[in-house]
């Protein structure tokens, strides 16, 4: 049975963590190549599993109940058509990295924080698609959690990744708390916390809500919702970046999962004010993830606001995917769900790339600040022509997978004028607004982001002197960025195969894509709007080839040799380049009071004066300022308070249990 194999491949996982510190002691390279070696082969055998399970239907899919977890219950696992899919999400991102760590773990300074975490943490990932019951689910929440804090924390002396690590530990705390009073809520007096028993069970409107916002705050966290985002940004440039690669690529992705799983199967039948709720999330996390990533000099925590934007894209999906199935237009909510779940599987690929080119630049030149990069197409030609890949992609620019999720998520926006409720008939068109900006200014900020750091010239003597990462990495690179290309010219099977996962969310599937003609894909019908992948890219490739033909046959033949245009600026030094400040700065300026508090304090000096001008600008996080900074203001009010709680005698502290015990007795009896 598949579920069986899965569950031996987890173990395995956790077999090659408990051995790492001794492989870690062996000398190098030998250690790192046999963990992530072992990593890659079971990844690869969870990945077949899940293509297995969602291709091959019941007979790859089932149920296991092992003897372990809580006393008489045991622990419950199951592999269906939904954990399927993000078993595939989460393994190819783990087999891609650890190829690219053959190579790149090569390079850790301190391969022994690294090793026994890393396997230890997809197995993590895999054990949360696989639980069918809450604890089971929660158990593997928490230890996906802590070994991705551990990874965060690998290079601890640095003070950032310190902070960042403290961060991380305490949201990942405040989304498990969030999750399991989610689950208490579903069990209810019954006790059964068993998904199949959740699922049959009678939820009231109120506890039904409840659970929503509950998961939003449990799973949100984990995924990068706004306001929830604050960690994200802080660990994922903090951990290496084969890991950065996989908590934003794929981890993020179990969070999605893990609210699918709730809302759209074990709540029941949802209110479309739940829609509501996730459009406006879902808006304001996309264009908010994507202005912080604009402004942002940091190669990887641009990479990791990207991501914030991007989950906001994805739960605009879900939100749809939820009007519509509240009102019964299964075509439509279907639609929607499949241009969530295809970006989840987009975005995993080309944000994986992107933070894997984001290591080899910090392997080849020891920087992330992209200020202090330029001219490594020069150094590191193949990491840039890939790291391109991934800007386009990202962008949504066809022919590559990101225009195809956005594109389909735009054709269900269009549906909203048959929703009923005017509410979301206005929401609705205004979030697919909020998605257009987002798009636009993701293509900008990922201009900036590829111009500054590979073109141009050398800004700092670790750019000029920057080295090529190893072929093995480049490897991983190049699968990524081909199945990019493969699922944007040939998106058809791919919606195609997520058929039984829109049936079992939403009663609904997309019509099956024509393998002809000209492998176009059609998300409503024929005659409303089609859209070929495969075309596009012929007619890219084709209208390149005959430009570049025409160019070198008609062109002059005569060689000219005079100084390029250099915008007035004769002088040579770098620093007279176009900056990544200055290529923000009309963005800066435009949203800037609003979303950043900008200050912006300059000083000319008078002529003749010899003290040099200077440019101040500061950029303040609204969500930090206002929502976290008075929490830890209160938090530490209340420690104060509370010290004195340390110093009671043994009577006091008797009192208190015992009044604890009668608080929780009254509470206990009031609910039943």
């Amino acid at each position: 049975m598949a579920i069986a194999v899965a569950l031996w491949c987890v173990i395995g996982l956790i077999a090659v963590s408990a051995a790492a510190p001794a492989l870690a002691a062996r000398p190098q390279p030998l250690g790192t190549r046999l963990v992530y070696g072992a990593s890659l082969i079971l990844t690869g055998l969870l990945l077949l599993i899940g293509i297995a399970a969602l291709l091959g239907g019941a007979d790859f899919q089932g149920q296991k109940v092992l003897p372990i977890g809580l006393p008489w219950i045991g622990a419950h696992f199951s592999l269906d058509s939904l954990s399927a899919v993000f078993l595939i999400i989460v393994n190819l991102g783990g087999v891609a990295a650890s190829l690219y760590a053959l190579g790149y773990g090569l390079h850790e300074e301190a391969p022994g924080r690294v090793l026994p975490f890393y396997p230890a943490f997809l197995a993590g990932m895999n054990l949360v698609l696989l639980s069918a019951d809450a604890f089971s689910f929660l158990v593997s929440w928490e230890f996906m959690s802590l070994s991705s804090w551990a990874l965060v924390m690998s290079h601890h002396h640095e003070g950032e990744n310190r902070k960042a690590g403290y961060v991380y530990l305490l949201m990942a705390s405040f989304g498990t708390l969030m999750l399991m009073l989610a689950f208490g809520l579903l069990a209810g007096t019954s006790g059964d916390a068993t998904f199949a028993a959740i699922m049959t069970a009678a939820h009231p409107d109120w506890i039904s809500g409840a659970v929503l916002v509950l998961m939003l705050l449990g799973a949100g966290s984990k995924a990068g919702l706004v306001p929830l985002h604050v960690w994200l940004p802080l660990a994922h440039p903090a951990a290496p970046s084969h890991v950065s690669g996989l908590m934003s690529g794929v981890m993020t992705k179990v969070a999605v999962y893990g609210f699918i799983r709730v809302v759209f199967v074990l709540l029941g039948q949802p209110q479309w004010w739940w829609a509501v709720l996730l459009l406006v999330l879902g808006s304001l996390t996309a264009v908010l993830g994507v202005l912080q990533a604009v402004m942002q000099r940091d190669l990887k925590r641009l990479l990791a606001y990207s991501t914030v934007e991007n989950i906001g894209i994805i739960f605009i999906g879900i939100g749809l995917a939820l009007a519509f199935k509240t009102n019964g237009m299964g075509a439509a909510a279907s639609l929607a769900i499949v241009s969530a779940l295809l970006h989840c599987f987009n975005h995993s690929l080309f944000k994986n790339l992107l933070f894997l080119g984001a290591g080899n630049v910090l392997v080849g030149t020891g920087e992330r600040d992209i200020e202090k990069l330029g001219g490594l197409i020069h150094r590191m030609p193949r990491t840039a022509y890939l790291f391109l890949g991934g800007c386009v992609a990202i962008s949504a620019l066809p022919p590559l997978n990101g225009f195809v999720s956005e594109w389909l998520l735009l054709q269900a926006i269009l549906l909203s004028p048959d929703l009923p409720q005017w509410a979301l008939r206005f929401l609705v068109p205004a979030a697919g607004a909020m998605l257009a900006l987002a798009a636009a200014l993701a293509g900008s900020c990922f201009v900036r982001a590829f111009g500054v750091t590979f073109l141009g010239r050398a800004r700092s003597t670790a750019a000029s002197e920057a080295h090529e990462a190893e072929p093995v990495s480049l490897k991983a690179m190049s699968l990524l960025i081909g199945l990019c290309l493969l699922a944007g010219t040939l998106p058809g099977p791919l919606i195609d195969s997520l058929s039984p996962v829109t049936s079992f969310l939403v009663a609904g599937h997309m019509p099956t894509q024509p393998l002809m003609p000209l492998l176009s894909i059609i998300p409503i019908n024929e005659s409303r709007s089609s859209y070929s992948g495969i075309l596009v890219f012929g007619f890219i490739m084709a209208s390149s080839w005959i430009a570049i033909r025409v160019i070198h046959n008609f062109a002059s033949r005569a060689v000219r040799r005079a100084p390029p245009w250099d915008c007035g600026f004769p002088n040579a030094d770098p620093a007279t380049q176009y900056t990544a400040d200055s290529f923000a700065q009309p963005i800066r300026r435009v949203f800037g009071p609003m979303f950043f508090r900008l200050k912006v304090d300059a000083h000319m000096p008078r002529p003749g004066d010899p003290k040099p001008a200077t440019l101040a600008v500061t950029l303040r996080d609204l969500v930090w300022d206002f929502l976290y900074a008075p929490i830890s203001g209160w938090v530490m009010f209340a420690a104060e308070r509370l010290n004195v709680l340390q110093f009671l005698t043994i009577r006091s502290y008797l009192s208190l249990v015992f009044a604890a015990l009668v608080a929780l007795l009254f509470l206990v009896a009031t609910w039943a």
